[in-house]
Formats: structure tokens, C-alpha cells, sequence
């Protein structure tokens, strides 16, 4: 997996910062997630091949979250996309997107199909032979969800020395990768592990934001990978962040303690603060393994 930050400021964009949007490339896919004002020119700058996104999802209707969708939907039809684009977002998102294209007599020449939501119940939005993502009901001042992204178990690894040691033909190779057993010709049973290794552990990759703290997303979260999680505020300004629904780092590094991931990524800040830092400190105090986002940041998962 590849995560890459396009953004990851709250609030407005600023000449030296971006609002929310990052691209995940997991098992061929390249999937957008939330798409802030100027999306497409950070997709640019850190040469993100627009042709490569054929799902976008949306966590909520704030500005600072979706304001570059119609954007990107615009400049796809202007390159001549052909590719089916799917958005899967709040319920809403249809009727704000479709208007701007009708009231601008711009419709797209590919196919724009959008997936809507509007349950508070965790659900399957997306899934293939590959991945599968399901939305975590977050609580936030509007409908927010965020998103959890798994990879499906990959196929077994062939131990070649020991495949040509017992003789097992070709025709044999497809049924071990998908973890069957092997009769020969003469009756001998070769079991799949004699002839094959473990495939890599799949992973889950978490996105959270924005939300109030709320430990009952602990259920979808639990031992992931990697975290994503929404640190608009530092300590001093715990007050804003009941008032605001959003959350503190400290808070952010109390749920991925107790929903014991692997790692947590902090993102979402507030622009009142100068450097990143104080959350990174902050969050380490309750929870070890933290990164901090920035624009144009990678993470290689």
C-alpha cells in the first residue's frame, strides 16, 4: 500500500497549505479519498495520473472536504476520460454535483455514477477480488463516515524446489495458489503447505475525519495497520474541540491505543498553529507510533 497526502489542513487552503485529500494505491487501485479545494492541482504537482482514479470517496458535504470534486469531474471530461468514474458519498452529493454540471452545460462524456449513503450503520461500499471497503459512522456537525480499506488474502506462493521435486505438472499450479491440495496421478496426496509458502499478511488501511472523539468506532478500527485520524486540535484548545466536533492529537492517540493499530497518522489540522510538532508530542505521550501527514507526503505502507 501507498498513501499519498495531497492535503491534510482544516478549514480554507492557504498558498502553503491544502484542505483534505489523499490518494491510496492498494492492490491496483487508486482510490481518492475526499477531495478539498485544489485537489487536482496537488494531484498534479505529485504526478498522480488522473486516468488511474476511477473511485472517489467522500467522508461529508464540508467544504473543505469535497469543494474540488466538481473541479476534477470537469477537468476529467476536458482530457477526454473514458473510464467509468463511481463517488461514493453523503446523500446529497448527486444533486449538488449534477446541478453545477447542468446549470454549466458541461455533461460529462464518461460514465459519472454516484453511490449514496446515508446509513449510521457500518456497510460494504465497495469490494472486487481484491480489496474491500466499508464506511466507519463517524460524529461529526453533519453526516460524516469515514472509510476502512482491506486487502482480501492473496494467492499462496508457489515453492517451486519443491514443485519440481514431486513432479506436479502446470495444470496443478492454479488449485495450489488457492490453497487446495494435489492427488497425482498414482494416488499420492501432496499437501498445499509441502508445496507452497504463506502469502503476506493482508493489510487494512483506516481514514477518520472528521469526527468528535467516539470510542464506538473502536469496533471497525480494531488492529489495523495503519490509522488516519483527524488531530485538529493541540491540548490547549481541548475546549474547541467538543464545541467543533473534532478532536484533539491526544484524543486522536487515545483511540488507536485502544483499538491497539499498528500505527497512527495525524492529519486535519488547525492553521492556528506554527509546525506540526506539538501534535506529534502530544499524541506520543498516550500512544507510541505516530506520523505526522503533510502535503505532498508519502507513505509507503
Amino acid at each position: 500500500m501507498k498513501l499519498s497526502i495531497m492535503g491534510c489542513y482544516a478549514a480554507t487552503p492557504r498558498t502553503i497549505t491544502n484542505p483534505t485529500s489523499q490518494v491510496l494505491e492498494i492492490r491496483n487501485h487508486h482510490f481518492l479519498i475526499d477531495c478539498g479545494e485544489g485537489t487536482q492541482v496537488q494531484l498534479r504537482k505529485n504526478k498522480i495520473n488522473f486516468s488511474k482514479i476511477n473511485h472517489i470517496f467522500i467522508s461529508h458535504l464540508h467544504g473543505d472536504h469535497c469543494y474540488g470534486l466538481i473541479g476534477l469531474v470537469s477537468t476529467f471530461m476536458m482530457l477526454n476520460r473514458q473510464n467509468d468514474l463511481h463517488i461514493y458519498g453523503p446523500k446529497g452529493i448527486k444533486e449538488i454535483i449534477l446541478l453545477q454540471l447542468k446549470l454549466s452545460n458541461a455533461w460529462t462524456t464518461y460514465g459519472l455514477f454516484f453511490h449514496e449513503l446515508e446509513t449510521t450503520e457500518s456497510q460494504i461500499i465497495f469490494e472486487d477480488e481484491k480489496v474491500i471497503v466499508t464506511t466507519i459512522p463517524l460524529k461529526h456537525r453533519v453526516y460524516t463516515n469515514g472509510f476502512l480499506f482491506s486487502e482480501k488474502p492473496k494467492d499462496r506462493k508457489l515453492n517451486m524446489e519443491n514443485i519440481l521435486l514431486n513432479k506436479v505438472e502446470k495444470c496443478y499450479y492454479q488449485n495450489l495458489k488457492k490453497g487446495k491440495d494435489v492427488t497425482l496421478d498414482d494416488g499420492t496426496l501432496l499437501e498445499n503447505k509441502r508445496l507452497t509458502f504463506d502469502p503476506p499478511t493482508p493489510q487494512q488501511y483506516a481514514f477518520c475525519s472528521d469526527t468528535v472523539y467516539d470510542e464506538s468506532i473502536i469496533q471497525y478500527i480494531q488492529n489495523v495497520d495503519f490509522l488516519y485520524h483527524e488531530s485538529t486540535f493541540l491540548d490547549s484548545e481541548a475546549h474547541l474541540s467538543e464545541k467543533t466536533m473534532h478532536c484533539t492529537a491526544k484524543q486522536a492517540a487515545t483511540i488507536a491505543h485502544k483499538a491497539n493499530v499498528k500505527k497512527l497518522i495525524l492529519g486535519h489540522y488547525s492553521t492556528r498553529y506554527f509546525g506540526l510538532e506539538g501534535f506529534k508530542k502530544e499524541a506520543e505521550s498516550i500512544f507510541p507510533n505516530v506520523m505526522l501527514a503533510d502535503d505532498g507526503k508519502i507513505f509507503e505502507l
